[in-house]
């Protein structure tokens, strides 16, 4: 464990996150019905380990302890193809900072949301002030566990 993620875990509370955040493999919301007889490949293939199974056995992303890295492991062991790897897209979501809560906002230095951004999403005006670029951001989800007072929140974008 990283200092960062030390300091991090003693001052988090159980971030609540939308329920249903798909893989970004998915074509159609109503294939999941499909998945009703599936073993959880999908979930047992993913190296971040943050593919979830609900009740359903509904494949869901929980960025608590990591992001999506778009390996396209999970769709390639999806005997149903409900995953597909031609339709790999954005996480289907919309990642925001919220200022109130944000360290940095409030004057105090705090890169740790830009350091675990692989697309480079997250622009500082200085050194405070970040804000979330849409068009970099594939909703991958590292930023939310580093995050030491859960100013970046998740909302849902849209149905498929």
């Amino acid at each position: 464990m990283q200092r960062r993620e030390f300091f991090t875990s003693l001052t988090k509370k159980k971030e609540q996150q939308p329920k249903n955040i798909y893989p970004p493999y998915i074509s159609k919301e109503s294939d999941f019905s499909l998945c009703l007889e599936c073993d959880g490949a999908c979930a047992k293939s993913c190296e971040e380990g943050i593919i979830k199974l609900l009740e359903d056995n509904t494949p869901t992303l929980d960025f608590s302890q990591s992001g999506c890295t778009f390996c396209d492991k999970c769709a390639e062991v999806c005997e149903a193809d409900v995953l597909k790897v031609e339709a790999r897209s954005n996480v289907d979501v919309v990642i925001e900072i919220d200022p109130k809560k944000c360290m940095s906002w409030q004057k105090s230095i705090c890169f740790s949301c830009k350091d675990p951004c692989l697309d480079n999403a997250i622009e500082f005006s200085g050194m405070f002030y970040p804000e979330i670029i849409v068009e970099k951001c594939t909703s991958c989800g590292f930023c939310i566990k580093y995050c030491p007072t859960e100013a970046i929140v998740i909302k849902p974008k849209g149905k498929i």
